[in-house]
């Protein structure tokens, strides 16, 4: 923009100010829609529930033959049932749900970046797929082996359905919410709060940052387990430093030169 050019307004830039009535209200249809998207995810989920529940149980019945799977109260069948199709359910509508997030806050983006939502709801769905798979073939088997093998020459594996699936669900889903760290940390750099100098100078943090999450997300206390969750962690949040580095702002558009 040359000096002589006088400052463009927002509404002249195809973007306005909302009041904060309008953001109440924006906020509002934003969280029904996700919600009806959820609801009509978990209604399709409850199809295949049955069928993801022994999905979720093969990698336990593969480490012992001697595991038996039990409810003990009358509401112990129902609940685990419940808690995988509801996690069915929101794996079906995380399009439509990032959708909404990043429809919410679009107006912090220039008309000329609205493309970047396609963009970013392929990419963090495809990142928590990508986390909840990585949770399932290979944080899942030996966090299993620790648990069913560990003291088993004491007591048979007989295993409340409920707990089992309680920390499986778990446990696939806050890695995939973990898989998002790339396009978190694109976005936070992309609105300036970051850059991507400094997220190399605290890479250090965030190695201790990616164990204190796997310790988390991961049902075991075993060093190779947490490994195995934080590894991938890291390195996606130098993948992110990379995303960072292409989206951050640059000087002239930082000084509006």
């Amino acid at each position: 923009m040359s000096k002589s050019e006088p400052p463009q307004h927002p509404e002249e830039r195809g973007e306005r100010y909302l009041t904060l009535v309008e953001h109440l209200q924006e906020l509002r249809f934003r969280v029904m829609v996700s919600a009806l998207a959820i609801i009509i995810g978990l209604g399709i989920s409850t199809i295949f529930t049955g069928d993801i529940i022994q999905f979720l149980k093969d990698p336990a019945e593969e480490r012992s033959d001697r595991v038996i799977f039990i409810f003990t109260e009358p509401f112990g069948g129902f609940v685990p049932y419940f808690q995988v199709a509801m996690l069915g359910g929101v794996i079906l509508a995380m399009p439509v749900l990032v959708y909404q997030v990043l429809k919410f806050v679009s107006p912090g983006l220039r008309g000329s970046e609205r493309w970047w939502i396609i963009g970013t709801v392929i990419g963090a769905t495809g990142f928590f797929l990508a986390g909840v798979a990585f949770a399932y073939y290979v944080a899942l088997p030996p966090s299993l082996g620790f648990l069913l093998e560990f003291g088993n020459d004491v007591a048979e594996p007989n295993i409340r359905i409920g707990s089992y699936i309680d920390f499986v669900t778990r446990l696939l889903f806050w890695t995939g919410i973990s898989f998002e760290t790339p396009l978190i940390v694109m976005y936070l750099a992309r609105f300036g709060l970051v850059t991507a100098g400094q997220l190399v100078r605290w890479w250090r943090l965030a190695v201790v940052g990616a164990f204190v999450v796997s310790a988390i997300v991961t049902p075991t206390i075993d060093p190779v387990t947490q490994s195995l969750v934080a590894g991938p962690i890291i390195v996606l949040y130098f993948l992110g430093i990379g995303f960072a580095l292409v989206v951050q702002p640059r000087r002239k558009e930082q000084t509006g030169g």
